[in-house]
């Protein structure tokens, strides 16, 4: 609606305009045929080039965002994505001392917006982006906090490991000494136990808190999974009748294994 509006405004000022311009001034000498020519074909001519721009900053049909996410070329760049993933989740598994409980994957394709004449977001510049979400749940022993984090930066150390932490990350082996009682709060005097580790653009590891001063933080629930709508929306909870309190319950404690938001399919407009 807003863009239709837009349109009309554009092309009723610019009917406007050419109007003004091929009107004859009293003031001026007349005007040679030719140029009176041009005048009638830019009318017509800028009216076509308004309309063509209108149709391409047009918000994508819902007809189209189906058809293109049920591409050959999306199911493709979907499995690729979605495997990927799970390839890094069983590193986890087999190679850390932290045990599988839950995969959660969000898939969603959705279409660009109108043309943002105003405060631009880059959502109109595509006809769809289909973007995958992905996180894994694990169980761990609580009172084995400092030997499971060395884990996890053990299995890092290994060349060509899909786990972004090493025992060259100074903060990770922070925490494990602040485990191993060794020193205090990570982040500085007050700041608690911490709850994180992180590496940009790869993977976030989160954990409950297992100590039983401060806010005992605890790792949270997946989010309910709607209905699906495939190819356009698909949400799995695998499986779906085991929850983080279940896993908590069974373990002691949850770590979350959080991957960054993948655009895996998009076409631009």
């Amino acid at each position: 609606m807003t863009n239709t509006l837009w349109t009309a405004m554009l092309v009723m000022a610019l009917l406007l305009a050419s109007a003004v311009a091929a009107w004859p001034s009293r003031s001026a000498p007349r005007r040679q045929p030719r140029s009176r020519i041009r005048c009638a074909l830019y009318l017509p001519l800028s009216v076509i080039l308004i309309l063509d721009l209108a149709a391409c900053g047009r918000a994508t049909s819902e007809k189209t965002v189906r058809k293109l996410a049920g591409s050959s070329e999306a199911a493709k760049a979907r499995q690729e994505a979605e495997s990927a993933s799970r390839d890094i989740i069983a590193a986890w598994d087999t190679e850390t001392p932290l045990t599988l409980g839950i995969v959660a994957i969000e898939d969603v394709c959705a279409g660009g917006k109108a043309k943002e004449w105003f405060f631009p977001t880059g959502d109109d510049q595509y006809k769809i982006r289909c973007t995958m979400y992905v996180t894994a749940y694990f169980g761990a022993d609580p009172r084995q906090m400092a030997d499971t984090l060395d884990g996890v930066l053990t299995a890092g150390d290994r060349s060509g490991s899909p786990i972004p932490f090493g025992h060259d990350f100074q903060y990770a082996r922070t925490v494990i000494d602040y485990y191993r009682g060794k020193t205090g709060d990570p982040q500085g005097p007050g700041t608690g136990e911490p709850t994180l580790l992180f590496s940009a653009g790869t993977v976030r590891l989160n954990w409950d808190q297992v100590h039983s001063s401060g806010t005992h933080e605890l790792i949270e629930e997946p989010h309910p999974c709607g209905s699906d709508d495939p190819p356009m929306r698909r949400c799995l909870r695998e499986p779906a009748s085991t929850s983080v309190a279940d896993l908590r319950r069974k373990y002691g404690m949850v770590f979350q294994l959080t991957f960054p938001a993948k655009n895996y399919h998009v076409v631009e407009k």
